[in-house]
């Protein structure tokens, strides 16, 4: 199959060139691509058995592990939440949770050789910080027992932060715990905002732990942000990032709201009509990459910002950047072992989750069985278009060249289907062809993610929208 011509024309020369109509026709609601198939096609015949074979094929591999623990627990419901969490002001129920862990890590660690080295490790939720300093203490000392946890100063371990719920004490806690990089949700610091999504977070909190984790030594900050919430306009999440630059964090994400309250009931609590319209939206996220580039951040790709010297650029800049559940990561392959309600593992190309529910999750591990209740196993054509979107969103480019090396194809060919899709928006000049390269142009680089869904074989219709339409 020959190339299209459209293929041929060259990047755009103004790196903040924009085109809010295009813009805005392809501001589609589509994954984030941290799986390939993603969550909507996993099946219900993935089990604990499918689970178990999995983690013992992978041992031949010798791959590092990356152990994510999730964590649900929140004292109060942040409006425009998506994440499966469970609100509560009963700490008592965290016991119980923490000793359901460490069933599964047993039930896990009987499958893995612990030889392999835990280079990641990250806490999520929920907030991680809703339990107790001797009970995260508890729970570091469980995984090193089941898997040995590392000491090298390559490790990446990481931990999600809510301000409201730590202080100067418990950075020092988690530091000794080996920790050693942060994740602050913030989201906005416009008190109006903050209302409006029941997370009224003042400023303070968030700059008194960041100059602690600097102070602490921590290897790396990173605050989240989000842009579309109520009330928000171009002028207060300017002033809200003119804030967060001044803190200087190492790392920024700025994740797009997406209101589904049909989906979230706690959305429900937000009133369409004070949501930013698309245009202050779109207007909102140039200000932000505007004002994030002026002040020498780098944008990596899916509201992901980092400063120069960070290791996200580094890896970028090498071709060795990763993209998954935890976002973008510097680290090789590894796989990941899930721990917790609703947990996704990623094992020897099985993608296997724990139910969404904690009282099925607690029954499971009751039973002494893996809570395993759906996941699915990628064909070889999975593998194929996985490496594709995971190179795309990375690089911001994708070599069809190497990729046929690396499963012996003629990508071209095989992806004829992918390439065909892109007919549009290479058109539109979201993406240019030099050589063997597939480059998103700045603009295309907005818009990775629909760029990305070009390869992705299982969407009901997966072509990004008309040129004409």
């Amino acid at each position: 199959m020959s190339v299209p011509a459209m293929f041929l024309h060259g990047m755009l020369a103004d790196p903040f060139a924009w085109d809010e109509a295009l813009l805005r026709r392809y501001d589609i609601h589509g994954s984030n691509y941290a799986s390939y198939p993603t969550t909507h096609s996993f099946q219900n015949d993935i089990g604990e058995v499918d689970y178990q074979r999995a983690l013992a094929r992978s041992n031949d591999s010798g791959r590092p592990l990356s152990l994510y623990v999730h964590l649900p627990f929140c004292r109060k419901a942040c409006h425009h939440c998506a994440s499966i969490r469970t609100i509560t002001k009963a700490t008592r129920i965290t016991e119980p949770y923490l000793s359901r862990l460490d069933r599964e890590m047993v039930l896990v660690r009987s499958h893995l050789d612990t030889r392999r080295e835990v280079t990641q490790l990250h806490w999520g939720g929920g907030t991680p910080t809703f339990f107790s300093l001797d009970q995260m203490s508890d729970l570091i000392d469980r995984l090193n027992a089941r898997f040995g946890l590392s000491s090298s100063r390559d490790r990446d371990y990481s931990i999600e932060i809510d301000p409201r719920e730590a202080d100067v004490f418990t950075l020092r806690h988690l530091q000794a715990l080996g920790f050693n990089r942060l994740r602050l949700g913030v989201q906005d610091l416009d008190p109006k905002v903050q209302r409006a999504i029941n997370r009224v977070q003042p400023r303070v909190l968030t700059e008194t732990l960041l100059d602690e984790a600097d102070r602490l030594g921590f290897r790396s900050l990173t605050l989240d942000l989000v842009y579309g919430l109520p009330f928000q306009t171009r002028d207060s999440f300017a002033a809200t990032l003119e804030q967060v630059i001044a803190m200087a964090p190492a790392r920024l994400s700025i994740f797009n709201y997406a209101h589904m309250p049909s989906r979230f009931g706690s959305q429900r609590r937000i009133r369409r009509e004070d949501l930013p319209g698309p245009e202050e939206k779109l207007a909102i996220l140039r200000a932000a990459i505007t004002m994030l580039t002026d002040a020498g951040y780098v944008h990596i790709g899916i509201g992901h910002f980092a400063r120069p010297r960070d290791s996200l650029v580094a890896a970028q800049r090498q071709g060795t950047l990763q993209h998954g559940f935890q976002g973008y990561s510097s680290h090789g392959r590894c796989d990941l072992v899930g721990l917790g309600v609703s947990a996704i593992s990623y094992v020897d190309g099985v993608y296997a989750q724990n139910p969404l529910s904690l009282g099925a999750y607690e029954a499971a591990l009751d039973a002494s069985h893996l809570a395993t209740t759906r996941g699915i196993r990628q064909t070889f054509d999975d593998r194929v278009r996985h490496h594709a979107i995971e190179r795309l969103i990375c690089d911001m480019q994708l070599d069809l060249g190497k990729l046929g090396e690396r499963f012996g194809i003629d990508a071209t060919r095989y992806l004829a289907d992918a390439l065909t899709r892109l007919e549009a928006p290479a058109r539109d000049g979201l993406l240019a062809w030099e050589g063997d390269l597939l480059v998103a142009t700045p603009i295309g680089r907005l818009l990775i993610r629909h760029l990305a869904m070009a390869f992705d074989s299982r969407l009901p219709d997966s072509r990004p929208p008309d040129s004409s339409s």
